[in-house]
């Protein structure tokens, strides 16, 4: 019962939450801030509604000096009220083209300055890839990134695609590692304190000076320090 009822709240402050954005996002069309305001509308409320404690180290993220790509892994659709909490100034996100017509979030994607990417044309995708490069360089804004492409519920992280680590050392801006706790298979939504999540960034590291042939070292780097974070915090989990 409690967690119907929580999927009928869910539900709806999901449509408020869509309005709200989509009106924000008219107001300053494709404002980069745009994306961390609509986080925070997402994000802060389903907290509440859910009663998940979300436990967040990320300093080195919010005060970050200068734009950056932005990678962390990617369990669930919750991601978004999860990780809303903690999206820093001026980032957006990439994500597929099919979004746009998503009912009110898609609109708001879109109104929010995130890039919509064609990942069914190769052409498109390159022009895509290039404006943001472009954005990183001279427009103040980062890149937020979910480097395994796709959600995964298990608890080992899936192979990391190259577009993000393509972006960062093309615009020489340095890639800043999120991790969060492996929730997704821990959630209790049918109890009153549903569970307790841990999400930390990680130093930046630097890709100024990087070649596509540094690309390989990158990726392996960028995807053991995550792994290593993420099960440190699942251990950290479950001794409390």
């Amino acid at each position: 019962m409690l967690y119907l009822f929580r999927m009928l709240l869910m539900g709806l402050h999901f449509v408020v939450a869509g309005v709200l954005g989509v009106l924000l996002g008219l107001c300053r069309p494709f404002n980069p801030d745009n994306s961390r305001l609509c986080a925070r509308l997402y994000a802060w409320p389903a907290m509440c509604i859910l009663r998940l404690r979300v436990k967040a180290d990320v300093g080195g993220l919010t005060n970050k000096t200068q734009s950056c790509v932005v990678i962390a892994n990617h369990q669930s659709n919750y991601d978004l009220f999860v990780l809303g909490n903690v999206v820093p100034h001026r980032t957006v996100c990439i994500g597929k083209k099919s979004l746009k017509w998503v009912p009110l979030f898609g609109q708001l994607f879109w109104l929010a300055g995130n890039v919509l990417i064609d990942r069914g044309n190769a052409h498109k995708a390159r022009q895509s890839m290039l404006t943001t490069t472009n954005t990183l360089q001279h427009k103040d804004t980062s890149i937020w990134v979910f480097p395994e492409g796709t959600r995964n519920l298990g608890e080992e992280l899936l192979p990391f695609k190259k577009g993000a680590f393509q972006m960062a050392i093309a615009a020489g801006v340095p890639i800043v590692p999120v991790c969060v706790s492996s929730y997704i298979n821990h959630m209790r939504l049918n109890r009153w304190r549903s569970g307790k999540i841990l999400i930390r960034s990680l130093p930046a590291i630097p890709t100024a000076g990087l070649s596509l042939d540094d690309m390989p070292m990158l990726i392996a780097q960028c995807r053991e320090q995550m792994r290593e974070c993420i099960e440190s915090m699942d251990r950290q989990l479950q001794a409390a």
